[in-house]
């Protein structure tokens, strides 16, 4: 096994005369889509389940073959699988305003621009407005679910209250439908951290000289959030790991923890990876998310099957989270169920664990013939 990547699909969507247009007004044309499909193509799009990733996620949702590198969703996707492969046809793209083939403020991504030309602020309803375009590029013309977790899942309720007819049902999960001033707090801690690294030079950084210190905090901060404290002392403790070549007759600059070893770790692997604009944009886009500020009147009528799933152990979107979103549906009249899972120690990052109730809870679920009406995917 060789664990090679596999290379994602791409789209240049929203030609000259159909250009996206933004929530802040503004207008984008010729925007590049990098997006992966699983499992048996669909014509119909009765079998389509699209899957909308989390703020750092890309389209590699799980392995095309036993050669390709792990996906981020093993334990949900995949042969025998709650969405199982051989069942469903998957689509996931990366997100606009992300740095893994999809159009956004990452150095280069635009070639008609100066570095550090300003890049518009991306909504989570533009993301969902891309997802859909790509769908039409496609041929998809419904989908059975649309399912996602954290960001994934704010896409989620936003495509469920704006075109409830586009899929049969919706998953929301560990999500949110309005930013805590305690998750606004967090998020500003990470994009200080970056604005403050010498190298960040107002966004106008070059590819391989950008704000990696403030970036690689911006990781750890926001680790710590997707992790529980019990999961954190079962793992660590105060186990003892001392930086390598540190001098012991110096100021004690890093502490000799083995906590802090791991997030220095989760720091370098997020910055081998990741762009500091795109980290910027997309949780500016999480913290300007407010799903029921505006009437969602056509969900009632579409009558979609919605399921929400939250985690005992998650302390940032827990289960008052889903409770604002199930208490908001119900009162639109809104057929939705919640599923909260209280044994694993996972955080916020158990929808992504082996967590076997919950993938239960979701395989059933998928599994049981939606009432609800769609429509062909529309503009």
């Amino acid at each position: 096994m060789t664990d090679t990547p596999h290379r994602p699909e791409r789209a240049l969507l929203f030609g000259a005369d159909r250009p996206l247009r933004l929530a802040s007004g503004g207008t984008l044309t010729d925007v590049p889509v990098a997006f992966e499909r699983y499992g048996p193509p669909d014509p119909t799009g009765r079998n389509t389940v699209f899957i909308c990733h989390a703020l750092t996620g890309d389209s590699h949702v799980t392995r095309h073959d036993e050669d390709d590198a792990p996906g981020w969703w093993e334990a949900m996707v995949g042969p025998g699988r709650p969405i199982d492969t051989r069942r469903f046809h998957v689509v996931c793209a990366n997100v606009l305003g992300g740095c893994s083939g999809t159009l956004g403020p990452a150095p280069g991504a635009r070639g008609d621009g100066p570095a550090g030309a300003p890049f518009p602020q991306v909504t989570v309803a533009d993301m969902v407005a891309v997802h859909r375009e790509l769908l039409r590029h496609l041929g998809v013309p419904r989908l059975h679910a649309v399912i996602g977790g954290s960001l994934g899942g704010m896409q989620v309720l936003e495509w469920l209250l704006r075109h409830p007819r586009d899929a049969r049902q919706y998953g929301l999960i560990a999500t949110s439908a309005q930013l805590t001033t305690d998750n606004l707090a967090y998020n500003a801690i990470g994009r200080a951290a970056i604005r403050s690294d010498p190298r960040f030079r107002g966004g106008a950084y070059a590819a391989d000289d950008g704000p990696a210190v403030g970036l690689g905090i911006a990781r750890m901060v926001g680790h710590l959030t997707y992790m529980s404290g019990d999961s954190l002392q079962a793992k660590f403790g105060r186990d003892l790991s001392p930086p390598g070549g540190a001098d012991a007759g110096t100021v004690p600059a890093w502490g000799p923890y083995s906590v802090e070893r791991y997030l220095e770790h989760q720091a370098d692997k997020l910055v081998a990876r990741f762009d500091a604009n795109s980290y910027l944009a997309l949780t500016t886009a999480m913290d300007l998310f407010d799903a029921f500020a505006t009437p969602c009147d056509l969900v009632t009528a579409a009558d979609p099957d919605v399921r929400l799933f939250s985690f005992e152990s998650d302390r940032l979107y827990g289960i008052d989270h889903s409770r604002h979103i199930l208490e908001h549906l119900t009162k639109a009249g809104v057929r939705c169920a919640h599923f909260h899972e209280e044994t694993s120690r996972g955080g916020h990052d158990a929808f992504l664990m082996e967590v076997p109730a919950y993938l239960d809870a979701v395989a059933e679920w998928l599994a049981t013939p939606a009432l609800g009406s769609t429509h062909d995917i529309d503009a």
